[in-house]
Protein backbone atom coordinates (compact mmCIF):
# COMPACT_ATOMS: atom_id res chain seq x y z
CA UNK A 1 0.00 0.00 0.00
CA UNK A 2 1.48 3.57 -0.92
CA UNK A 3 2.27 5.71 1.94
CA UNK A 4 1.06 9.31 1.55
CA UNK A 5 2.71 11.96 2.90
CA UNK A 6 1.85 13.22 6.43
CA UNK A 7 2.64 16.92 5.82
CA UNK A 8 0.15 18.13 2.80
CA UNK A 9 -2.09 21.14 2.93
CA UNK A 10 -3.83 22.96 0.45
CA UNK A 11 -4.00 26.64 -0.46
CA UNK A 12 -6.85 28.08 -3.08
CA UNK A 13 -6.20 31.12 -4.70
CA UNK A 14 -9.02 33.16 -5.59
CA UNK A 15 -9.86 35.63 -8.35
CA UNK A 16 -12.86 37.95 -8.10
CA UNK A 17 -13.50 36.02 -4.83
CA UNK A 18 -14.00 32.68 -6.82
CA UNK A 19 -11.81 29.77 -6.48
CA UNK A 20 -9.67 29.06 -9.43
CA UNK A 21 -6.55 26.34 -8.37
CA UNK A 22 -5.12 24.87 -5.51
CA UNK A 23 -1.41 25.02 -4.43
CA UNK A 24 -0.70 21.76 -3.03
CA UNK A 25 2.13 22.05 -0.16
CA UNK A 26 3.59 19.08 0.94
CA UNK A 27 7.05 17.31 1.92
CA UNK A 28 6.34 14.12 -1.64
CA UNK A 29 5.11 13.35 -4.72
CA UNK A 30 3.26 10.91 -2.68
CA UNK A 31 0.36 12.72 -3.21
CA UNK A 32 0.29 13.78 -6.86
CA UNK A 33 -1.92 11.42 -8.13
CA UNK A 34 -4.65 11.95 -5.72
CA UNK A 35 -4.33 16.12 -6.08
CA UNK A 36 -4.98 15.42 -9.65
CA UNK A 37 -8.22 13.42 -9.28
CA UNK A 38 -10.41 16.84 -10.29
CA UNK A 39 -8.63 17.09 -13.66
CA UNK A 40 -10.22 13.59 -15.07
CA UNK A 41 -7.17 12.90 -17.00
CA UNK A 42 -7.82 9.44 -18.12
CA UNK A 43 -8.97 10.33 -21.58
CA UNK A 44 -6.38 12.76 -22.06
CA UNK A 45 -2.81 13.96 -22.95
CA UNK A 46 -0.26 15.19 -20.47
CA UNK A 47 3.13 16.60 -21.90
CA UNK A 48 5.27 16.79 -19.04
CA UNK A 49 8.05 19.69 -19.78
CA UNK A 50 11.49 19.82 -18.08
CA UNK A 51 14.91 21.21 -18.38
CA UNK A 52 18.12 18.55 -19.21
CA UNK A 53 18.81 19.08 -15.67
CA UNK A 54 15.28 18.47 -13.69
CA UNK A 55 14.98 15.80 -16.12
CA UNK A 56 17.55 13.91 -14.81
CA UNK A 57 16.74 14.07 -11.02
CA UNK A 58 12.98 13.60 -11.37
CA UNK A 59 11.29 13.15 -14.80
CA UNK A 60 10.88 9.34 -15.36
CA UNK A 61 9.51 9.52 -11.76
CA UNK A 62 6.96 12.24 -12.30
CA UNK A 63 6.51 10.60 -15.90
CA UNK A 64 5.31 7.08 -13.95
CA UNK A 65 3.01 9.09 -11.69
CA UNK A 66 0.90 10.24 -14.78
CA UNK A 67 1.27 6.95 -16.71
CA UNK A 68 -0.86 5.88 -13.87
CA UNK A 69 -3.43 8.05 -14.35
CA UNK A 70 -3.57 9.92 -17.82
CA UNK A 71 -5.02 8.63 -21.59
CA UNK A 72 -1.05 9.33 -22.77
CA UNK A 73 2.00 10.69 -21.34
CA UNK A 74 4.51 12.23 -23.77
CA UNK A 75 8.01 14.54 -22.31
CA UNK A 76 9.34 17.23 -23.80
CA UNK A 77 13.12 18.10 -22.49
CA UNK A 78 15.06 21.59 -23.28
CA UNK A 79 18.78 22.82 -22.44
CA UNK A 80 18.69 24.29 -19.29
CA UNK A 81 19.99 27.94 -18.59
CA UNK A 82 17.87 31.12 -18.67
CA UNK A 83 19.63 31.62 -22.35
CA UNK A 84 16.50 28.98 -23.33
CA UNK A 85 13.89 30.74 -21.90
CA UNK A 86 13.14 32.22 -25.72
CA UNK A 87 10.49 32.12 -28.64
CA UNK A 88 12.93 29.44 -30.00
CA UNK A 89 12.30 27.09 -27.05
CA UNK A 90 8.53 27.42 -27.08
CA UNK A 91 8.55 26.91 -31.15
CA UNK A 92 9.97 23.83 -31.05
CA UNK A 93 7.20 23.00 -28.09
CA UNK A 94 4.46 24.16 -30.08
CA UNK A 95 5.66 21.35 -32.75
CA UNK A 96 6.29 18.85 -30.19
CA UNK A 97 2.23 19.39 -29.12
CA UNK A 98 1.27 19.62 -32.85
CA UNK A 99 3.41 16.15 -34.22
CA UNK A 100 1.69 14.48 -31.16
CA UNK A 101 -1.90 15.76 -31.69
CA UNK A 102 -2.58 17.85 -28.45
CA UNK A 103 -5.60 19.50 -28.90
CA UNK A 104 -7.43 22.38 -26.31
CA UNK A 105 -8.53 19.27 -24.28
CA UNK A 106 -4.93 17.93 -23.35
CA UNK A 107 -2.54 19.22 -20.59
CA UNK A 108 0.85 20.50 -20.10
CA UNK A 109 2.83 19.90 -16.92
CA UNK A 110 5.46 22.79 -15.87
CA UNK A 111 8.57 20.22 -14.08
CA UNK A 112 10.89 22.76 -12.94
CA UNK A 113 12.10 26.20 -12.17
CA UNK A 114 11.03 29.14 -12.92
CA UNK A 115 12.51 29.41 -16.50
CA UNK A 116 10.60 26.07 -17.09
CA UNK A 117 7.45 27.11 -15.21
CA UNK A 118 6.88 30.60 -17.09
CA UNK A 119 8.13 29.46 -20.92
CA UNK A 120 5.30 26.68 -20.36
CA UNK A 121 2.31 28.40 -18.80
CA UNK A 122 3.67 30.47 -22.29
CA UNK A 123 2.95 27.72 -24.28
CA UNK A 124 -0.30 26.55 -22.38
CA UNK A 125 -1.31 29.98 -23.00
CA UNK A 126 -0.90 30.50 -26.63
CA UNK A 127 -1.52 26.97 -27.89
CA UNK A 128 -4.75 26.77 -29.45
CA UNK A 129 -5.45 29.90 -27.99
CA UNK A 130 -4.96 28.39 -24.24
CA UNK A 131 -4.93 24.64 -22.39
CA UNK A 132 -4.55 23.57 -19.20
CA UNK A 133 -1.07 23.44 -17.39
CA UNK A 134 -0.09 22.43 -13.85
CA UNK A 135 2.94 24.00 -12.10
CA UNK A 136 5.52 21.12 -10.24
CA UNK A 137 7.95 24.16 -9.31
CA UNK A 138 11.41 22.55 -8.41
CA UNK A 139 13.47 25.64 -7.20
CA UNK A 140 12.92 27.53 -3.79
CA UNK A 141 12.42 30.57 -6.54
CA UNK A 142 10.00 29.22 -8.60
CA UNK A 143 8.02 27.39 -5.25
CA UNK A 144 7.44 31.10 -3.80
CA UNK A 145 7.74 33.27 -6.52
CA UNK A 146 6.89 32.31 -10.16
CA UNK A 147 4.24 29.25 -10.03
CA UNK A 148 2.11 31.13 -8.09
CA UNK A 149 -0.41 34.43 -10.22
CA UNK A 150 -0.08 33.33 -13.88
CA UNK A 151 2.50 35.25 -14.61
CA UNK A 152 4.14 33.42 -17.81
CA UNK A 153 6.41 34.95 -20.54
CA UNK A 154 10.05 34.40 -22.62
CA UNK A 155 13.03 36.59 -22.39
CA UNK A 156 13.10 38.73 -25.87
CA UNK A 157 16.77 39.78 -27.23
CA UNK A 158 18.15 39.58 -23.02
CA UNK A 159 14.88 41.51 -21.89
CA UNK A 160 13.45 39.59 -19.46
CA UNK A 161 9.87 38.41 -19.85
CA UNK A 162 8.96 40.99 -22.64
CA UNK A 163 6.65 38.54 -24.08
CA UNK A 164 4.14 37.05 -21.72
CA UNK A 165 1.06 36.36 -20.80
CA UNK A 166 -1.12 36.25 -17.78
CA UNK A 167 -2.94 32.35 -17.36
CA UNK A 168 -3.53 30.79 -14.82
CA UNK A 169 -2.61 27.08 -14.04
CA UNK A 170 -4.95 24.66 -12.99
CA UNK A 171 -2.60 23.33 -9.93
CA UNK A 172 0.51 24.08 -8.06
CA UNK A 173 2.13 21.45 -6.60
CA UNK A 174 5.06 22.06 -4.26
CA UNK A 175 7.27 19.17 -2.64
CA UNK A 176 9.68 21.25 -0.77
CA UNK A 177 11.50 17.87 -0.17
CA UNK A 178 13.08 18.42 -3.57
CA UNK A 179 15.08 21.58 -2.08
CA UNK A 180 17.42 19.47 -0.39
CA UNK A 181 18.86 18.86 -3.78
CA UNK A 182 19.58 22.21 -5.03
CA UNK A 183 23.03 23.81 -5.00
CA UNK A 184 23.87 26.69 -2.73
CA UNK A 185 23.32 28.90 -5.38
CA UNK A 186 19.84 27.76 -6.29
CA UNK A 187 19.00 28.24 -3.10
CA UNK A 188 20.41 31.53 -2.29
CA UNK A 189 18.50 32.59 -5.50
CA UNK A 190 15.32 31.41 -3.96
CA UNK A 191 15.98 33.01 -0.64
CA UNK A 192 16.27 36.42 -2.34
CA UNK A 193 12.65 36.02 -3.09
CA UNK A 194 12.33 34.89 0.47
CA UNK A 195 13.48 37.80 2.11
CA UNK A 196 11.45 40.17 -0.47
CA UNK A 197 8.00 39.07 0.95
CA UNK A 198 9.43 39.93 4.20
CA UNK A 199 10.54 43.34 3.15
CA UNK A 200 7.35 44.20 1.32
CA UNK A 201 4.61 42.39 3.45
CA UNK A 202 5.43 41.42 7.17
CA UNK A 203 7.64 42.86 9.73
CA UNK A 204 6.48 39.11 11.30
CA UNK A 205 7.24 37.04 8.61
CA UNK A 206 11.25 38.67 8.40
CA UNK A 207 12.17 38.83 12.02
CA UNK A 208 11.39 35.52 11.63
CA UNK A 209 13.66 34.42 8.71
CA UNK A 210 16.32 35.84 11.01
CA UNK A 211 15.52 34.31 13.60
CA UNK A 212 15.59 30.79 12.20
CA UNK A 213 18.01 31.68 9.91
CA UNK A 214 20.17 28.46 10.33
CA UNK A 215 17.14 25.87 10.58
CA UNK A 216 16.30 27.14 7.09
CA UNK A 217 20.17 27.54 5.68
CA UNK A 218 20.59 23.78 6.99
CA UNK A 219 17.04 22.87 5.11
CA UNK A 220 15.63 21.87 8.06
CA UNK A 221 11.84 20.17 6.99
CA UNK A 222 9.60 22.12 9.01
CA UNK A 223 11.65 25.46 8.05
CA UNK A 224 11.19 24.70 5.06
CA UNK A 225 7.86 23.99 5.10
CA UNK A 226 6.97 27.04 7.32
CA UNK A 227 9.54 29.54 4.67
CA UNK A 228 7.18 28.29 1.68
CA UNK A 229 4.07 28.41 3.44
CA UNK A 230 4.22 32.07 4.36
CA UNK A 231 5.77 33.05 0.97
CA UNK A 232 2.89 31.59 -0.38
CA UNK A 233 0.40 32.85 1.58
CA UNK A 234 1.88 36.73 0.72
CA UNK A 235 2.59 36.40 -2.70
CA UNK A 236 -1.66 34.71 -2.53
CA UNK A 237 -2.86 37.39 -1.21
CA UNK A 238 -0.78 39.81 -3.46
CA UNK A 239 -2.09 38.29 -6.54
CA UNK A 240 -5.64 38.30 -4.89
CA UNK A 241 -5.72 41.65 -4.51
CA UNK A 242 -4.27 42.42 -7.52
CA UNK A 243 -4.30 39.55 -10.39
CA UNK A 244 -3.34 41.87 -13.47
CA UNK A 245 -0.54 44.02 -11.39
CA UNK A 246 -2.69 46.88 -12.06
CA UNK A 247 -1.85 48.14 -8.79
CA UNK A 248 -0.47 46.72 -5.50
CA UNK A 249 0.82 44.00 -7.33
CA UNK A 250 3.84 45.73 -8.65
CA UNK A 251 4.98 45.60 -4.85
CA UNK A 252 6.18 41.68 -5.94
CA UNK A 253 8.95 44.10 -8.38
CA UNK A 254 10.78 45.33 -5.10
CA UNK A 255 14.87 45.08 -5.82
CA UNK A 256 13.80 44.15 -9.32
CA UNK A 257 13.82 47.03 -11.46
CA UNK A 258 17.34 47.43 -10.99
CA UNK A 259 17.77 43.59 -9.95
CA UNK A 260 16.65 42.74 -13.70
CA UNK A 261 18.97 45.73 -15.18
CA UNK A 262 22.15 43.97 -12.82
CA UNK A 263 21.48 40.27 -14.14
CA UNK A 264 21.17 41.70 -17.68
CA UNK A 265 24.58 43.74 -17.15
CA UNK A 266 26.10 40.69 -15.40
CA UNK A 267 25.08 38.78 -18.80
CA UNK A 268 22.31 36.55 -16.60
CA UNK A 269 25.99 35.29 -14.91
CA UNK A 270 24.14 36.05 -11.84
CA UNK A 271 21.45 34.11 -9.89
CA UNK A 272 17.90 35.84 -10.90
CA UNK A 273 17.32 35.90 -6.96
CA UNK A 274 20.82 37.07 -6.52
CA UNK A 275 20.19 39.84 -8.88
CA UNK A 276 16.90 40.61 -6.90
CA UNK A 277 18.69 40.44 -3.73
CA UNK A 278 21.15 43.22 -4.29
CA UNK A 279 18.40 45.07 -6.40
CA UNK A 280 16.27 44.82 -3.23
CA UNK A 281 19.25 46.32 -1.10
CA UNK A 282 19.99 48.98 -3.22
CA UNK A 283 16.22 50.10 -3.00
CA UNK A 284 16.14 49.81 0.39
CA UNK A 285 19.35 52.14 0.68
CA UNK A 286 17.11 54.89 -1.46
CA UNK A 287 14.33 53.98 1.37
CA UNK A 288 16.97 54.66 4.02
CA UNK A 289 18.87 58.22 2.33
CA UNK A 290 14.78 59.48 2.49
CA UNK A 291 14.41 58.54 5.79
CA UNK A 292 12.00 55.98 5.19
CA UNK A 293 13.34 52.93 7.07
CA UNK A 294 16.65 53.60 9.63
CA UNK A 295 20.11 52.11 8.80
CA UNK A 296 19.80 49.28 11.77
CA UNK A 297 17.19 48.30 9.45
CA UNK A 298 19.42 48.31 6.38
CA UNK A 299 22.12 46.80 8.01
CA UNK A 300 19.12 43.79 9.32
CA UNK A 301 18.09 43.08 5.51
CA UNK A 302 21.82 43.72 4.98
CA UNK A 303 23.11 40.57 7.35
CA UNK A 304 20.03 38.09 6.20
CA UNK A 305 21.32 38.34 2.71
CA UNK A 306 24.89 37.97 3.58
CA UNK A 307 23.97 35.04 5.82
CA UNK A 308 22.36 33.17 2.98
CA UNK A 309 25.22 34.23 0.70
CA UNK A 310 23.35 36.84 -1.86
CA UNK A 311 25.95 39.15 -2.71
CA UNK A 312 25.46 42.62 -1.02
CA UNK A 313 28.35 44.68 -2.89
CA UNK A 314 28.76 43.79 -6.22
CA UNK A 315 31.90 45.58 -8.61
CA UNK A 316 32.17 46.12 -12.28
CA UNK A 317 29.14 47.67 -12.86
CA UNK A 318 28.08 50.06 -15.55
CA UNK A 319 25.81 52.34 -14.09
CA UNK A 320 24.94 54.32 -16.85
CA UNK A 321 24.25 50.91 -19.49
CA UNK A 322 21.85 49.66 -16.05
CA UNK A 323 20.25 52.99 -15.96
CA UNK A 324 19.37 52.49 -20.05
CA UNK A 325 18.08 48.85 -19.52
CA UNK A 326 15.68 50.09 -16.49
CA UNK A 327 14.19 52.82 -18.94
CA UNK A 328 13.97 49.65 -21.30
CA UNK A 329 12.41 47.39 -18.71
CA UNK A 330 8.44 46.34 -19.17
CA UNK A 331 7.71 47.95 -15.84
CA UNK A 332 7.98 51.35 -16.95
CA UNK A 333 4.46 53.55 -17.17
CA UNK A 334 3.61 56.08 -19.68
CA UNK A 335 7.57 56.75 -19.52
CA UNK A 336 7.48 57.01 -15.54
CA UNK A 337 9.90 54.35 -13.94
CA UNK A 338 7.62 53.02 -11.14
CA UNK A 339 10.22 52.03 -8.42
CA UNK A 340 9.12 50.35 -5.19
CA UNK A 341 10.16 51.54 -1.97
CA UNK A 342 9.57 50.65 1.83
CA UNK A 343 7.92 52.67 3.88
CA UNK A 344 9.14 50.68 6.74
CA UNK A 345 10.15 47.09 6.91
CA UNK A 346 6.74 44.81 6.15
CA UNK A 347 5.58 47.50 4.29
CA UNK A 348 6.04 48.46 0.33
CA UNK A 349 4.69 51.31 -1.97
CA UNK A 350 5.18 52.14 -5.54
CA UNK A 351 7.15 55.44 -5.53
CA UNK A 352 6.97 57.28 -9.12
CA UNK A 353 9.57 60.05 -8.33
CA UNK A 354 12.81 57.93 -7.75
CA UNK A 355 15.26 59.75 -9.59
CA UNK A 356 18.14 58.21 -12.40
CA UNK A 357 20.76 60.01 -9.92
CA UNK A 358 19.11 58.08 -7.29
CA UNK A 359 19.08 54.70 -8.77
CA UNK A 360 23.08 56.19 -9.80
CA UNK A 361 24.31 56.66 -6.55
CA UNK A 362 22.59 53.62 -4.88
CA UNK A 363 24.36 51.64 -7.59
CA UNK A 364 27.29 53.15 -6.71
CA UNK A 365 27.27 52.61 -3.47
CA UNK A 366 25.96 48.83 -3.63
CA UNK A 367 29.85 48.49 -5.93
CA UNK A 368 31.24 49.68 -3.00
CA UNK A 369 29.55 48.33 -0.09
CA UNK A 370 31.30 46.65 2.72
CA UNK A 371 29.10 45.42 5.75
CA UNK A 372 28.92 48.08 8.54
CA UNK A 373 29.35 51.26 5.82
CA UNK A 374 27.44 54.39 7.31
CA UNK A 375 25.16 55.38 5.19
CA UNK A 376 25.16 59.08 4.07
CA UNK A 377 21.89 61.17 4.87
CA UNK A 378 20.37 63.26 2.09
Amino acid sequence: MEQHSKQMESIMVHKDGQPVYPIILTDSFDDLESSLAFMTLSKKRVCIVADSRVAELYLEQIRGRFARIAGETYAFTFPAGEAHKTLDTVRTLYEFLIRHSFDRNDVLVALGGGVTGDLTGFAAATYLRGIDFIQMPTTLLSQVDSSIGGKTGVDFDAYKNMVGAFYMPRLVYINVSVLKTLSEDQFASGMGEVIKHGCIRSREYFDWLRENRALIRERQQEALLHTVRESCLIKKAVVEEDPTEKGVRACLNFGHTLGHAIEKEKHFTMSHGACVGAGSLAAAWISCRRGLITEEELQALEELLQYFHIPTSITGLDTERILDAVRHDKKMDSGVIKFILLKEVGCAYIDRTVTAEEMRRSLEWLGRNVHGTEIEKA
